[in-house]
Formats: structure tokens, sequence, C-alpha cells
């Protein structure tokens, strides 16, 4: 006889639009519990940031001075978003790695056994992902602060630079659960990341105002994720930001986010139907 979603009431009342978000509430108070009693590992997330942000800083300082750079402030000013986006990307993409963890454990496996939303378990990943990567952007714009540079956009410009970084990060971060998920694989993911972050880094205009780069990399550079967080950063944060072309960027990188999201919760679904 075929059965229905009313022959599993728990299974039923667990795909309920309340009980989701009361799961994910749940779900995502447990990761961040572990969060909060490991702080060092949010600490040690921020160093290789805070090394780029200081040692090109300092290297690059005179490339203001280049007859033609556009921007007015100092050049750890013009670092900052670039180096929010680096951390957001990079910070992400190893996010697969907990997913594998979660497996070998045997953690995730007794989750899917029981009444738990299968879109919860999902949505506690990203949004932990997300409250880590806000944590660390302030704290990178913090230190930038401390070193020199300064903000005109003010606190919304802030708020805004660090959407911009959630929206890379969930974005990141989804493709490495699916990557976890298809390959179980910690050389994979170390792979991807290897593969993808600094050729989309130097490919952006993080380091370089884009008219200063070849044809070619200019090309690669408008179609770049990456900076669009980067030149979304950098208008917001300016005393006069183009609003349009911020909007056309961050709607590009929210859809982006969506699409990565709905990928990779299709890839647990298949994984959890293995199970």
């Amino acid at each position: 006889m075929a059965t229905t979603t009313t022959d599993y009431p728990e299974r039923s009342a667990a795909t309920a639009p309340g009980t989701v978000l009361a799961h994910t509430w749940y779900l995502t108070g447990r990761k961040l519990h572990a969060l909060v009693r490991q702080p060092w590992v949010l600490a040690f997330g921020v160093i290789q940031p805070v090394v780029w942000l200081f040692l090109f800083g300092e290297l690059f300082h005179k490339i203001t001075d280049i007859p033609g750079f556009a921007y007015t402030g100092s050049y750890l000013a013009y670092l900052v978003p670039g180096v929010v986006a680096m951390n957001a990307m990079s910070g992400n993409m190893w996010a697969g790695m907990a997913m594998i963890e979660e497996i070998d454990r045997g953690t995730l496996n007794r989750f899917l056994v029981a009444p738990a939303s299968r879109l919860a378990i999902m949505n506690a990943t990203v949004l932990e992902q997300a409250v880590s990567t806000i944590a660390q952007t302030l704290i990178i714009v913090v230190l930038g602060y401390a070193g020199g540079a300064r903000y005109p956009g003010g606190i919304p410009g802030i708020v805004l630079l660090t959407i911009a970084a959630v929206f890379v990060g969930v974005l990141w971060g989804a493709l490495s659960n699916m990557v976890g998920m298809l390959l179980r694989s910690r050389e994979a993911i170390i792979g991807v990341y290897t593969f993808f972050m600094l050729p989309l880094m130097f490919l952006s205009s993080a380091f370089m105002q884009p008219s200063f780069l070849p044809g070619w990399m200019q090309a690669i550079a408008a179609r770049n994720p990456l900076n669009w967080e980067v030149q979304i950063g950098r208008s917001v944060l300016s005393a006069n930001p183009d609003w349009s072309a911020v909007a056309v960027r961050a709607g590009g990188l929210l859809a982006l986010a969506v699409l990565c999201v709905a990928i990779s919760v299709t890839t647990f679904r298949s994984y959890a139907k293995s199970v």
C-alpha cells in the first residue's frame, strides 16, 4: 500500500513552518554554543586576514600615489573591503570540513533518524557560518580603523559591507558543504580551496584599482562574485556610494547564495536518503 506523509506524523510535523523555525533555532544554538566554548577558533580565523591587512597595507601603501588612482583615502582603507571579502570566502570554504566531521562522528546520522527537520539542519549550518562571518568582519573593520583607515560611509556602510560578506560566506560555505557531502573527502575540500581562493583573490580589485588591471583580468573581475563584494564594500564605505551599482551587485550575490544553498540542500537530501 502506498504511504503518505500522514503515515509518519513525526516527519510530517517536522516540515511545518513553525517546526522548521523551532528546530533551526535549537540546532543553530547548538552550533553557536560550541563556538562560544572555543573562541580561539574564531580568533585564529582572523589571524590570516589581519596579516593580509597590515602586511599588504604597508607593502603597497605607495600605490595611492600612482597617477590615475581614483581612491582618495588611505590604501589601508582601500584594502579593508578586499580583506573582508577574502576572509568571508576563505573562512567559509572550510565549512565542508565540519560537515565531514559530523558524518564521521555519527552526529549527523543521529539527527537524520530523529524527528528533526532536514531543512533546519542545513539552516543551522548556514546561520552559524553567517554569525562567524559577521564577527570576523567587524573585527577586521575595527582593526583597520585602529590602523588609520577611515570609513566616511559610517555605521550604515559597515552594516551593508557585513551583509555583503555574509552573502559571499553563505555562497562558498554552501559549495563547501556540497563537496563535503558528495565526496566526503577533506583532500577534496582543500583542493577546491586551493583552486579557487588565490585566483579569485588576485582576479579582483582587492589590491588594485580595476582600471590598472590588464583587459582580460578586468573582464574576469567584472564577473567575479568575490570582486562584487569588494566593490560593494568600497562603495558603501565611501562618502558617495553608487547605490544602483551596489543594488545590482548585492542582488547578484544574493541570487548566487540562494542558488548554492538550494544545491547544497538537494545534495544533503540525497545523502539523507542513503543513510
